[in-house]
């Protein structure tokens, strides 16, 4: 092979190297974020999601710093992690998953805001497995309970396949995201697992040399999980 092709092939391989290692480095920084809020949600006195809720989830998602976004048509967009509960009763390895929808549920003046979600039937779980849903169409929601525990849920709450919360400038609440979508990011997976690899794989425990930033995410759960 002549040099000059050579240099270029050295080149162009450096190029997708340096760009495998950004993507690996961004992916794991949102796992650190999504390990962050679900420290200081669960930190926060009297005002965390019930222990007993989370302890009976079948899967828990956290999207930190989803941003509002438009002037006349509200919308938004957040990117973070989503493990879901074995058959044992240990958490999976996290997928990476995507929000966007409209902005309902944002406080007044706030452009960004942490959201997670707690997925109470086996049917939300399978949803996002298949690739994507949309919250109150394909599996029904509802702001979830705050507190010690869940029982001063109201009907509506009772109902719902998913709990949805938030929290901007240092408060957090239930909060209603219906027409919010869930969606895989494919993209970051195979920039963390490898190619080629799917939610499925990730969640049946499929996948190996897992990030200890991504390992920290679902670490945080079997302890906020205990029983």
């Amino acid at each position: 092979m002549p040099f000059p092709m050579r240099a270029a092939l050295v080149i162009l391989l450096g190029a997708f190297a340096c760009a495998d290692v950004h993507a690996g480095e961004e992916q794991s920084k949102r796992a650190e974020n999504a390990v962050r809020v679900l420290n200081e949600v669960m930190e926060a006195p009297d005002k965390a999601i019930p222990r007993d809720l989370l302890q009976n989830a079948h899967a828990i998602a956290v999207i930190p710093d989803v941003i509002k976004a438009g002037f006349v048509v509200g919308g938004r967009r957040g990117e973070g992690l989503i493990a879901v509960k074995s058959a044992d009763g240990t958490w999976s390895n996290p997928s990476f998953v995507a929000l966007t929808g409209g902005s309902v549920g944002f406080q007044a003046g706030v452009s960004s805001t942490d959201v997670v979600l707690v997925f109470r039937t086996q049917r939300g779980v399978d949803s996002i497995v298949h690739g994507k849903f949309t919250l109150g169409a394909d599996a029904s929601a509802a702001a979830g309970p705050v507190g010690r525990t869940a029982q001063a849920s109201t009907d509506a709450q009772l109902k719902a396949e998913i709990f949805s919360y938030s929290r901007a400038r240092g408060l957090f609440a239930g909060v209603a995201l219906d027409g919010s979508v869930i969606s895989i990011d494919n993209k970051s997976n195979q920039a963390v697992y490898g190619d080629g690899v799917t939610p499925r794989r990730i969640f049946e425990g499929g996948v190996s040399n897992v990030p200890i930033q991504v390992v920290d995410f679902r670490d945080r759960l079997e302890e906020y999980t205990a029983q």
